[in-house]
């Protein structure tokens, strides 16, 4: 491959790169208005969108010099040395890191203050298991709010911690392990089990990096 050849991939890469962030900039920004309208947040539209831009800031850094290379790197090892074709999990690595970038605001919509009633309910705090139902299916309970579901399970939680991630990337690897695990595992599938919980650990540490967790 001559050296033009690979200015002009490189290039591509990074048009890619910016029609992606873009287009996801967009997308979440819409989500995020979206979510707020529904739920009556006073949450003021300047700062959903700085706070939108401060993690894609950090997103496209992370994805450009770091995610995308150990991808390709990881898809020509796993083709060298076991002869497997992993683009399928690198795809939906890059998915899952996206995603878990995002993860630990979405859960919010079920936030509640520390000490506020509402409709004369128990105030106490949710149990464990639902804590844990609310960050590992996010999305089936923001589909029931968006869907008009008459459904709550108000928490103080807010999923910007260590445990959360640690309870995540356990749920990865489970996720991992019936996606891509044959019976009996090899090495090979070992690199590809791994491979979301990577990917969603990634995304979500990129995303207490902007919120100053660590």
């Amino acid at each position: 491959m001559e050296l033009s050849d690979i200015k002009i991939f490189l290039e591509a890469i990074h048009n890619m790169v910016t029609v992606l962030y873009e287009a996801l900039y967009g997308l979440v920004l819409h989500f995020f208005k979206s979510k707020n309208r529904k739920i009556r947040s006073k949450l003021p539209v300047w700062h959903m969108k700085k706070e939108t831009s401060e993690h894609f800031h950090l997103l496209k850094k992370v994805f450009k010099w770091i995610v995308l290379p150990a991808s390709l790197f990881y898809v020509g090892a796993d083709l060298c040395f076991f002869g497997k074709n992993a683009l399928d999990s690198m795809l939906w690595g890059m998915l899952i890191f996206f995603y878990s970038n995002f993860l630990p605001d979405l859960p919010s919509i079920y936030r509640r203050k520390k000490n506020r009633k509402k409709n004369n309910t128990n105030n106490e705090d949710l149990v464990w298991y639902k804590k844990i139902a609310l960050l590992l299916f996010a999305p089936m309970f923001v589909w029931l709010l968006f869907s008009g579901i008459d459904f709550r399970w108000d928490t103080t939680e807010t999923f910007h911690n260590f445990k959360s991630l640690a309870i995540y990337g356990v749920f990865l690897v489970v996720c991992g392990l019936f996606t891509f695990g044959d019976f009996p595992i090899s090495v090979g599938d070992v690199t590809e089990i791994l491979s979301l919980p990577l990917y969603g650990i990634m995304g979500y540490l990129t995303h207490l990096k902007v919120d100053r967790i660590w």
